[in-house]
This record gives C-alpha cells, sequence and structure tokens, in this order.
C-alpha cells in the first residue's frame, strides 16, 4: 500500500536549468496569538522531464524519490 503523495501548487520563477524548474509555493498562515493572517513562501526545485514550462506558470508539484542533492518534486502539471 502507498502512501498519498503530498501536492502544492505554486507559480515557477525560473526555468534556466536543463529538467529543472524552480517553483515558489505561497501559503497563508494564522498568527496564534494575535490571528492576523500572513504570508510565508518557499522555494522548491521539482523536475521537468520535457522542459515543457516556463517562467510565470502557475504548476501543481508533486513529492518524489530524491533526484538529485536538492530535488525532491516532479511537476505534475500544468494550472495556468
Amino acid at each position: 500500500m502507498s502512501a498519498k503523495k503530498q501536492l502544492l501548487q505554486g507559480q515557477i520563477m525560473s526555468a534556466d536549468m536543463p529538467k529543472t524548474v524552480v517553483v515558489k509555493v505561497t501559503v497563508r498562515k494564522r498568527h496564534p496569538k494575535y490571528h492576523k493572517q500572513y504570508s510565508v513562501s518557499k522555494r522548491y526545485k521539482a523536475h521537468d522531464e520535457k522542459g515543457e514550462y516556463k517562467a510565470g506558470d502557475i504548476v501543481e508539484i508533486e513529492e518524489s524519490r530524491p533526484l538529485s542533492a536538492h530535488k525532491r518534486w516532479t511537476v505534475a502539471r500544468k494550472i495556468k
């Protein structure tokens, strides 16, 4: 039985490396004491086998096995 893979949605910031894109994922959080909402963003390196995605695309990435020293995500599909 396989575990369900985590999915994240974000915008491609860079597509300059071969077979790799940098995806910025922004998450809204709420402060535990003051209850103000704020956004936190993180950049992930994701695998793009065919090189079909470009900077500015909104994509969904899913976690995968380690593909290199920094890549643990694969681009699943393009949203916009």
